[in-house]
């Protein structure tokens, strides 16, 4: 996102603050800042730096609003179980469900199983060169609070993908979409003829969904 772009951003932050400001407090706005910050800082690469300033800006609006917090975590939950239980044909599947995870399926071969994981906070490189796969048709679930996802995605599977960032940004091969309400939808074109067929589900409140082709 270029300069004017940021600066439009950041008036339309400055704006929803002036209009409910009387919900927000001094402890509130400085947590919200934190938390833009931490966006900005991963989008311009330094990952660490901008997840120590989302944890916490976010334990801050907990500490302000826990009940509030605490509400939207249910609500994402159950909509996470549901979509969970419908995406998966078998029993056959990983569920999991933390407050902090973090997965490395970039380094070195993996096996590809079905999963489904809700996080408060997440971060997950996925590169499917290196997977190993179990099942033909296999389903990656990501959803929760504030996450990061990179997927690098090869010709020979067939994928689908269905991503919603309601803050962040979706990049896919270069072409990025930032703001609010990011969605993306997209299927290979060789998917129906694929041997091996996988269906990623991203979901965050917000964060960051990279997609590269190789």
């Amino acid at each position: 996102m270029d300069r004017n772009r940021w600066i439009a951003v950041g008036l339309i932050f400055l704006g929803f603050i002036m209009l409910f400001g009387q919900w927000f407090g001094f402890f509130t706005i400085v947590a919200l800042l934190l938390i833009f910050a931490g966006v900005l800082q991963i989008r311009d690469g330094q990952v660490k730096k901008g997840y120590i300033l989302l944890a916490v800006g976010a334990i801050m609006v907990m500490l302000e609003h826990l009940m509030l917090i605490i509400g939207i975590g249910l609500v994402s939950l159950g909509i996470f179980y549901r979509k969970s239980r419908k995406a998966h044909t078998t029993d056959g599947y990983i569920q999991k469900q933390n407050f902090m995870s973090n997965f490395d399926w970039d380094r070195a071969p993996w096996v590809m199983r079905s999963h489904s994981i809700w996080h408060v906070l997440g971060e997950a490189d996925v590169d499917l060169t290196l997977a190993l796969p179990e099942e033909r048709h296999t389903v990656m679930m990501f959803y929760g609070m504030l996450g990061d996802i990179d997927l690098v995605i090869p010709d020979y599977y067939g994928v689908e993908i269905e991503g919603f960032i309601l803050f962040g940004s979706i990049d896919f091969d270069g072409r990025k979409e930032t703001g609010l309400m990011n969605r993306v939808r997209w299927k290979s074109p060789n998917y129906e003829a694929s041997e091996y067929k996988v269906k990623f589900m991203v979901s965050y409140l917000g964060g960051d969904l990279t997609i590269r082709q190789v």
